[in-house]
């Protein structure tokens, strides 16, 4: 038996099988009977069989055709369970997307992104990983991830990357403390402060070591891993801290002030990161424009308004 058979054949074989009639079959298979029975010659030819006893009143199956009919009924089975799989995953009905983000971009507007992105595509499974900047990337680079949220750093360079929005750092303090009635300040006014900062590893921290590295005056203090810690220092008093806008959910303590740091450069990038030269899936593309028109464009009109505002949190 010949495997270069056509579903439109096996399509042909089962409406004869059922109608058993010729014409009915042709008409059922839009066309004309001399090309049904055409298409009938060329299937009993490739399974090296007669299928049909063919009289003037009766079409039936030999035996033959018998055992033929399992196998094209299941076949025809197959090929349209997996045409319905493709065209749900085509329409994002099915699929999966994985998206390796930052903490603060984990807790703070991605969520809502997730939760119109389920809204549309309910089928769709989405994986979140909240991890630092390094394990965003590493994430990616197994196929872990489709898409990484994470701030500019050496690593990013292996990969195709675009900025997402900037997040700008805000100063919090008790509402007590002496810079607490300031709507804006500079780098300057934090002399003589006990600064409470993030761990090393992060991107918070590498970002404002960068730009204190030339101002001796400011102390450095306390240090904790978790925003949450940061938050309960400052709230007691221990020192002030440098964090960025979209962290500031952290620190919603009544006592606490954050202030815009209007300094040149002291803005976190964000950016989108995928792997190079490879296409994102049907699912992951739809949650990259939905990222970036959520996060990106939305942020962006916003950001006039929101980095020169005095916040209580």
């Amino acid at each position: 038996m010949s495997a270069n058979i056509s579903t439109r054949l096996l399509y042909a074989f089962l409406a004869l099988d059922e109608l058993k009639h010729f014409t009915r079959a042709a008409e059922r298979c839009h066309v004309s009977q001399s090309a049904f029975s055409v298409m009938i010659q060329k299937l009993e030819a490739a399974v090296g069989a007669r299928l049909f006893e063919r009289d003037t009143r009766n079409v039936t199956l030999t035996p033959e055709g018998k055992l033929f009919a399992d196998v094209a009924r299941s076949l025809i089975a197959e090929i349209e369970s997996a045409f319905a799989d493709m065209t749900e995953y085509v329409e994002k009905r099915r699929g999966r997307v994985a998206i390796a983000a930052l903490p603060s971009l984990a807790a703070n507007g991605l969520p809502a992104v997730i939760a119109a992105y389920k809204k549309l595509f309910p089928g769709v499974t989405v994986t979140l990983h909240d991890v630092l900047s390094d394990q965003c990337l590493a994430l990616l680079r197994q196929g872990k991830a489709d898409l990484a949220l994470t701030a500019p750093g050496p690593n990013v360079q292996e990969f195709e990357a675009s900025t997402l929005c900037s997040d700008p750092f805000y100063l919090v303090c008790r509402r007590d403390h002496k810079l607490a009635k300031k709507r804006r300040i500079q780098l300057s006014d934090l002399a003589g402060c006990e600064l409470i900062h993030l761990a090393r590893s992060t991107s918070v921290r590498q970002h404002v070591d960068k730009l204190l590295a030339d101002v001796a005056t400011i102390h450095t203090g306390l240090e904790a891993e978790h925003l949450a810690t940061v938050a309960g220092l400052v709230e007691q008093g221990l020192g002030v801290s440098l964090v960025p806008e979209l962290t500031l959910f952290q620190f919603r303590q009544l006592n606490l002030v954050a202030i815009p740091v209007e300094t040149e450069g002291l803005v976190r990038p964000i950016l989108i990161v995928k792997r190079k030269s490879e296409s994102l899936s049907i699912a992951a593309q739809a949650m990259q424009d939905m990222i970036i028109k959520e996060l990106g464009e939305n942020r962006a009109t916003d950001q006039g308004s929101k980095k020169t505002r005095y916040r209580q949190v």
